[in-house]
């Protein structure tokens, strides 16, 4: 194949692209008291991130409160997003690299399509990405369904998948991509490292020296 063809690189958003669990996982817990519900800890909520959001709520409440513990944090995220969300450093400057260099990138996460666009755009990465692919009613990370339509969407084929859990590693695996683990993330160090990631890594620097403009 061309080398021009293999040009697209996803990213997921939440503990890779952008230092949102704060965010999340307050909201995430604001719909317990709201529905009369004891709330977990936010050490028990964080080793959840990466699943959907009605999967999560199942770790810790019975199925008949999910889909109401689901409509309050839907309600009220768009209100919190940006309370302490940030980009993490260096990230808009390696995706703007990335992007003159040639390759085409997309974040690929288990946020449904819309409010992952919502979001992307006020954190201020909207620019720098040429798509941004959801999990929208079919099989979310570890299935590599995500980053299948976000290179379809790109019309490209994959190098790398760029994530911070050990999901983002597999389903990257399964789609045919390198893997790249960010360890500022979620998951701890020990946990990725045991995915045997192509590069395990602090930040996405290693990232920029490992793809070369392309011709």
């Amino acid at each position: 194949m061309p080398r021009n063809d293999l040009r697209g690189i996803l990213f997921d958003l939440d503990g890779t692209l952008v230092d949102s669990l704060p965010d999340i996982i307050d909201t995430f817990l604001q719909a317990f008291p709201e529905r009369g519900l004891t709330a977990p800890t936010y050490a028990q909520v964080r080793a959840h991130i990466g699943h959907p959001l009605d999967v999560m709520y199942r770790q810790f409440a019975a199925e008949e409160h999910v889909p109401a513990l689901c409509a309050v944090y839907r309600e009220h995220y768009p209100r919190n997003f940006l309370n302490r969300s940030r980009p993490y450093p260096g990230v808009q400057e390696a995706l703007g690299t990335l992007r003159e260099r040639g390759y085409l990138l997309s974040v690929a996460t288990t946020k449904r399509s819309d409010m992952a666009r919502r979001f992307v755009d006020a954190v201020g990465l909207g620019g720098l990405l040429h798509h941004v692919q959801g999990t929208d009613d079919f099989p979310h990370k570890p299935a590599p369904d995500v980053i299948r339509r976000a290179l379809s969407a790109l019309g490209t084929q994959g190098l790398w998948m760029v994530g911070d859990t050990t999901l983002d590693l597999r389903a990257g695996r399964a789609a045919g991509l390198r893997t790249y683990a960010v360890t500022w993330g979620t998951h701890p160090v020990e946990e990725l490292r045991g995915e045997a990631p192509d590069e395990l890594q602090p930040d996405l620097r290693r990232l920029v020296e490992l793809l070369p403009p392309l011709a």
